[in-house]
Protein backbone atom coordinates (compact mmCIF):
# COMPACT_ATOMS: atom_id res chain seq x y z
CA UNK A 1 0.00 0.00 0.00
CA UNK A 2 1.33 3.48 -0.42
CA UNK A 3 0.38 6.53 1.87
CA UNK A 4 0.57 9.75 1.26
CA UNK A 5 3.70 12.58 1.13
CA UNK A 6 3.38 16.52 1.31
CA UNK A 7 5.53 18.24 -0.99
CA UNK A 8 4.21 21.89 -0.79
CA UNK A 9 1.99 24.22 1.44
CA UNK A 10 0.96 27.47 0.89
CA UNK A 11 -1.78 29.22 2.73
CA UNK A 12 -3.52 32.92 2.02
CA UNK A 13 -5.05 35.23 4.72
CA UNK A 14 -7.28 38.13 4.30
CA UNK A 15 -5.89 41.45 4.92
CA UNK A 16 -8.23 42.70 7.21
CA UNK A 17 -7.59 41.49 11.21
CA UNK A 18 -10.33 42.04 14.01
CA UNK A 19 -9.39 41.84 17.37
CA UNK A 20 -11.35 41.32 20.45
CA UNK A 21 -12.16 44.93 21.30
CA UNK A 22 -13.42 45.12 18.03
CA UNK A 23 -16.22 42.77 18.37
CA UNK A 24 -16.80 44.23 21.79
CA UNK A 25 -17.84 47.67 19.57
CA UNK A 26 -20.18 45.26 18.51
CA UNK A 27 -21.88 42.52 20.57
CA UNK A 28 -21.67 42.44 24.67
CA UNK A 29 -18.50 40.73 25.17
CA UNK A 30 -15.08 41.31 26.17
CA UNK A 31 -11.21 40.73 24.99
CA UNK A 32 -10.95 38.78 28.49
CA UNK A 33 -14.21 37.05 27.94
CA UNK A 34 -12.85 35.81 24.50
CA UNK A 35 -9.31 34.67 25.42
CA UNK A 36 -10.44 33.10 28.80
CA UNK A 37 -12.40 30.84 27.16
CA UNK A 38 -11.39 29.90 23.15
CA UNK A 39 -7.72 31.67 23.35
CA UNK A 40 -8.70 33.84 20.29
CA UNK A 41 -7.24 37.02 20.59
CA UNK A 42 -8.02 38.18 16.66
CA UNK A 43 -9.26 36.67 13.23
CA UNK A 44 -9.27 37.45 9.75
CA UNK A 45 -12.57 38.63 7.61
CA UNK A 46 -12.86 39.25 4.36
CA UNK A 47 -13.13 42.28 2.71
CA UNK A 48 -15.19 43.63 -0.62
CA UNK A 49 -12.80 41.44 -3.59
CA UNK A 50 -11.85 38.59 -1.14
CA UNK A 51 -13.81 35.72 -1.58
CA UNK A 52 -13.83 31.97 -0.81
CA UNK A 53 -11.89 31.27 -4.30
CA UNK A 54 -9.38 34.13 -4.46
CA UNK A 55 -8.41 32.85 -0.90
CA UNK A 56 -7.78 29.81 -2.54
CA UNK A 57 -6.32 30.53 -5.40
CA UNK A 58 -3.68 32.39 -3.82
CA UNK A 59 -3.07 29.66 -0.81
CA UNK A 60 -3.14 27.26 -4.09
CA UNK A 61 -0.26 29.17 -6.08
CA UNK A 62 1.74 29.49 -2.70
CA UNK A 63 1.34 25.31 -2.19
CA UNK A 64 2.48 24.96 -5.71
CA UNK A 65 5.56 27.26 -5.55
CA UNK A 66 6.74 25.88 -2.46
CA UNK A 67 6.24 22.15 -4.60
CA UNK A 68 8.38 23.11 -7.04
CA UNK A 69 5.08 21.83 -9.42
CA UNK A 70 3.63 23.37 -12.67
CA UNK A 71 -0.19 23.69 -13.55
CA UNK A 72 0.56 20.26 -16.01
CA UNK A 73 1.58 18.48 -12.58
CA UNK A 74 -1.84 18.52 -11.14
CA UNK A 75 -4.44 15.64 -11.95
CA UNK A 76 -6.77 16.10 -8.86
CA UNK A 77 -8.05 19.36 -7.44
CA UNK A 78 -10.12 19.05 -4.47
CA UNK A 79 -11.69 22.38 -2.37
CA UNK A 80 -13.02 21.55 1.27
CA UNK A 81 -15.46 24.30 2.30
CA UNK A 82 -19.21 25.26 3.45
CA UNK A 83 -19.00 28.51 2.27
CA UNK A 84 -18.53 28.52 -1.39
CA UNK A 85 -19.17 31.85 -3.13
CA UNK A 86 -21.88 30.41 -5.39
CA UNK A 87 -23.25 26.94 -5.21
CA UNK A 88 -22.11 25.97 -8.75
CA UNK A 89 -19.71 25.89 -10.33
CA UNK A 90 -17.29 24.14 -7.52
CA UNK A 91 -14.47 26.77 -5.88
CA UNK A 92 -12.38 23.52 -7.03
CA UNK A 93 -13.41 24.01 -10.53
CA UNK A 94 -12.62 28.14 -10.42
CA UNK A 95 -9.43 27.17 -8.70
CA UNK A 96 -8.31 24.69 -11.86
CA UNK A 97 -9.79 27.63 -14.46
CA UNK A 98 -7.78 30.32 -13.19
CA UNK A 99 -4.90 28.37 -12.48
CA UNK A 100 -4.79 26.34 -15.90
CA UNK A 101 -4.78 23.17 -14.45
CA UNK A 102 -5.10 21.38 -17.75
CA UNK A 103 -4.25 17.76 -17.15
CA UNK A 104 -6.72 18.00 -13.71
CA UNK A 105 -9.62 14.62 -14.62
CA UNK A 106 -11.36 15.04 -11.49
CA UNK A 107 -11.99 18.45 -9.52
CA UNK A 108 -15.10 18.98 -6.71
CA UNK A 109 -15.69 20.48 -3.66
CA UNK A 110 -16.61 18.59 -0.22
CA UNK A 111 -18.46 19.90 2.40
CA UNK A 112 -17.45 18.36 6.16
CA UNK A 113 -16.78 21.36 7.61
CA UNK A 114 -14.49 21.37 10.17
CA UNK A 115 -13.55 18.27 9.15
CA UNK A 116 -13.04 19.05 5.30
CA UNK A 117 -9.74 18.92 4.77
CA UNK A 118 -8.97 15.70 6.56
CA UNK A 119 -11.66 14.41 4.31
CA UNK A 120 -9.93 15.51 1.30
CA UNK A 121 -7.00 14.27 2.47
CA UNK A 122 -8.40 10.64 2.32
CA UNK A 123 -10.11 11.82 -0.65
CA UNK A 124 -7.41 12.27 -2.80
CA UNK A 125 -5.65 9.52 -1.26
CA UNK A 126 -8.61 7.64 -2.83
CA UNK A 127 -8.70 8.64 -6.40
CA UNK A 128 -4.46 9.24 -6.73
CA UNK A 129 -4.51 4.97 -5.93
CA UNK A 130 -7.46 4.65 -8.16
CA UNK A 131 -6.51 6.14 -11.44
CA UNK A 132 -2.88 7.41 -11.35
CA UNK A 133 -1.46 10.74 -11.73
CA UNK A 134 1.37 12.33 -10.26
CA UNK A 135 0.09 15.32 -7.84
CA UNK A 136 -3.27 16.60 -6.18
CA UNK A 137 -3.95 19.94 -5.12
CA UNK A 138 -6.15 19.62 -1.86
CA UNK A 139 -7.31 23.31 -0.25
CA UNK A 140 -9.72 24.23 2.86
CA UNK A 141 -11.17 27.52 1.83
CA UNK A 142 -13.65 29.70 3.59
CA UNK A 143 -15.25 33.18 4.16
CA UNK A 144 -16.95 32.23 7.22
CA UNK A 145 -17.94 35.77 8.08
CA UNK A 146 -20.19 35.84 5.21
CA UNK A 147 -22.51 33.89 7.00
CA UNK A 148 -22.18 34.75 10.65
CA UNK A 149 -24.69 36.78 12.86
CA UNK A 150 -23.03 39.85 14.22
CA UNK A 151 -25.77 40.22 16.55
CA UNK A 152 -24.89 36.52 18.12
CA UNK A 153 -22.14 36.91 20.82
CA UNK A 154 -21.63 33.08 21.12
CA UNK A 155 -20.95 32.34 17.72
CA UNK A 156 -19.50 35.57 15.92
CA UNK A 157 -16.03 35.96 17.93
CA UNK A 158 -14.98 31.84 16.61
CA UNK A 159 -14.66 32.41 13.64
CA UNK A 160 -12.68 33.80 10.99
CA UNK A 161 -11.36 33.24 7.41
CA UNK A 162 -8.60 32.19 5.43
CA UNK A 163 -7.28 29.45 2.80
CA UNK A 164 -4.70 26.90 3.07
CA UNK A 165 -3.45 24.31 0.48
CA UNK A 166 -1.19 21.32 -0.10
CA UNK A 167 0.09 19.54 -3.03
CA UNK A 168 0.59 15.88 -2.57
CA UNK A 169 1.78 12.94 -3.81
CA UNK A 170 1.36 8.82 -3.11
CA UNK A 171 4.72 7.95 -1.54
CA UNK A 172 5.56 4.33 0.38
CA UNK A 173 4.79 5.94 3.83
CA UNK A 174 2.69 3.82 5.83
CA UNK A 175 -1.01 4.75 4.91
CA UNK A 176 -4.00 5.21 7.86
CA UNK A 177 -6.72 7.56 7.54
CA UNK A 178 -9.85 7.39 9.56
CA UNK A 179 -13.23 9.01 9.03
CA UNK A 180 -16.41 9.23 11.02
CA UNK A 181 -19.31 10.51 12.58
CA UNK A 182 -21.79 10.32 15.51
CA UNK A 183 -25.51 10.40 14.11
CA UNK A 184 -27.83 11.96 14.03
CA UNK A 185 -26.34 14.60 15.76
CA UNK A 186 -26.90 17.32 13.40
CA UNK A 187 -27.87 19.99 15.70
CA UNK A 188 -24.86 20.90 17.88
CA UNK A 189 -23.31 22.82 14.81
CA UNK A 190 -24.79 24.17 11.71
CA UNK A 191 -26.04 26.80 9.67
CA UNK A 192 -29.26 27.85 10.01
CA UNK A 193 -31.99 28.28 7.47
CA UNK A 194 -30.51 30.70 4.57
CA UNK A 195 -26.97 30.74 5.89
CA UNK A 196 -28.35 33.16 8.27
CA UNK A 197 -25.72 32.82 11.66
CA UNK A 198 -24.44 29.54 12.88
CA UNK A 199 -25.96 28.08 15.76
CA UNK A 200 -23.83 25.84 18.06
CA UNK A 201 -24.51 23.78 20.99
CA UNK A 202 -20.63 24.53 23.13
CA UNK A 203 -20.46 21.94 25.37
CA UNK A 204 -21.71 19.14 23.33
CA UNK A 205 -19.20 19.69 20.69
CA UNK A 206 -16.33 20.48 23.30
CA UNK A 207 -17.62 16.92 24.88
CA UNK A 208 -17.50 14.84 21.46
CA UNK A 209 -14.10 16.15 20.52
CA UNK A 210 -12.12 15.82 24.26
CA UNK A 211 -13.51 12.01 23.83
CA UNK A 212 -13.74 11.52 20.00
CA UNK A 213 -10.31 12.55 18.79
CA UNK A 214 -7.77 11.37 21.41
CA UNK A 215 -9.39 7.62 20.22
CA UNK A 216 -9.07 8.52 16.90
CA UNK A 217 -5.13 9.52 17.31
CA UNK A 218 -4.50 6.33 19.20
CA UNK A 219 -6.45 4.30 16.26
CA UNK A 220 -3.56 6.13 13.66
CA UNK A 221 -0.90 5.51 15.67
CA UNK A 222 -1.74 1.55 16.58
CA UNK A 223 -2.44 0.79 12.90
CA UNK A 224 0.32 2.57 11.50
CA UNK A 225 2.61 1.38 14.28
CA UNK A 226 4.00 4.72 15.47
CA UNK A 227 4.48 5.45 19.38
CA UNK A 228 3.83 8.67 20.88
CA UNK A 229 7.34 9.27 20.66
CA UNK A 230 7.82 8.70 16.80
CA UNK A 231 4.72 11.21 15.92
CA UNK A 232 6.66 14.80 15.74
CA UNK A 233 3.32 17.02 15.55
CA UNK A 234 -0.24 16.67 16.60
CA UNK A 235 -2.12 19.24 14.02
CA UNK A 236 -5.89 19.54 15.63
CA UNK A 237 -8.52 21.60 14.05
CA UNK A 238 -7.98 24.89 15.40
CA UNK A 239 -11.57 25.74 16.81
CA UNK A 240 -10.58 26.19 20.77
CA UNK A 241 -7.54 26.30 22.66
CA UNK A 242 -9.27 24.13 26.04
CA UNK A 243 -10.47 21.77 23.13
CA UNK A 244 -6.68 21.11 22.19
CA UNK A 245 -5.34 21.14 26.00
CA UNK A 246 -8.07 18.78 27.00
CA UNK A 247 -6.67 16.47 23.84
CA UNK A 248 -3.40 16.45 25.16
CA UNK A 249 -4.07 15.61 28.45
CA UNK A 250 -5.88 12.80 27.15
CA UNK A 251 -3.75 11.85 25.48
CA UNK A 252 -0.96 11.28 27.43
CA UNK A 253 1.41 13.60 25.16
CA UNK A 254 3.35 16.92 25.60
CA UNK A 255 1.52 20.15 24.94
CA UNK A 256 4.15 21.37 22.77
CA UNK A 257 3.51 18.77 19.81
CA UNK A 258 0.20 19.94 18.97
CA UNK A 259 0.21 23.39 17.29
CA UNK A 260 -1.60 26.04 17.96
CA UNK A 261 -2.63 29.12 15.61
CA UNK A 262 -6.14 29.86 17.08
CA UNK A 263 -5.05 33.23 18.67
CA UNK A 264 -4.39 34.68 15.84
CA UNK A 265 -6.67 33.61 13.09
CA UNK A 266 -10.08 31.52 15.61
CA UNK A 267 -11.94 29.25 13.69
CA UNK A 268 -11.00 28.91 10.13
CA UNK A 269 -12.97 25.54 9.62
CA UNK A 270 -11.98 23.68 6.70
CA UNK A 271 -9.00 26.33 6.20
CA UNK A 272 -7.79 25.84 9.87
CA UNK A 273 -5.56 22.58 9.77
CA UNK A 274 -3.85 23.98 6.40
CA UNK A 275 -3.32 27.13 7.47
CA UNK A 276 -1.77 25.60 10.38
CA UNK A 277 0.95 23.20 8.25
CA UNK A 278 1.66 26.16 6.01
CA UNK A 279 3.02 28.05 9.02
CA UNK A 280 4.69 25.56 10.60
CA UNK A 281 6.44 24.72 7.47
CA UNK A 282 7.24 28.80 6.74
CA UNK A 283 8.72 28.49 10.82
CA UNK A 284 10.89 25.61 9.35
CA UNK A 285 9.15 23.03 11.73
CA UNK A 286 8.23 20.58 9.30
CA UNK A 287 12.06 19.14 7.58
CA UNK A 288 11.77 16.27 5.38
CA UNK A 289 10.81 13.00 7.34
CA UNK A 290 8.46 14.81 9.25
CA UNK A 291 5.30 12.62 10.84
CA UNK A 292 2.46 14.44 11.77
CA UNK A 293 -0.88 13.32 12.53
CA UNK A 294 -3.94 15.31 11.39
CA UNK A 295 -7.40 15.62 13.42
CA UNK A 296 -10.29 17.33 12.48
CA UNK A 297 -14.05 17.76 14.00
CA UNK A 298 -16.47 19.69 13.81
CA UNK A 299 -20.43 19.75 12.45
CA UNK A 300 -22.08 16.29 11.61
CA UNK A 301 -20.90 15.81 14.06
CA UNK A 302 -17.47 14.60 11.83
CA UNK A 303 -14.38 13.22 13.10
CA UNK A 304 -11.14 12.35 10.89
CA UNK A 305 -7.79 11.85 11.32
CA UNK A 306 -4.40 11.35 8.94
CA UNK A 307 -0.98 9.95 8.96
CA UNK A 308 1.49 12.58 6.48
CA UNK A 309 4.96 12.66 5.86
CA UNK A 310 6.87 15.00 4.85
Amino acid sequence: MTGLQILGLGHALPKKAVTNDDLANLVDTSDEWIKSRTGIRERRFASKGETTTTLAVEAAKNAMRKAGVCAKDISVCIAATFTPDVQMPSVACSVAQQLCLENVSVAFDLNAACTGFVHAVASAHAILSAQGGRCALIIGSETISRVLDMTDRSTCVLFGDGAGAAVVALSDAHPYCFCGSVMPDTQSLHCRENNLGIEMDGANVYRFATLTVPEILRRIMQKSEKSLDEIDYFVCHQANSRIIEQIARRLGAHSEKFYLNLQRYGNTSAASIPIALSEMSHHGLLPQGTTIICAGFGAGLTCAGALLTF
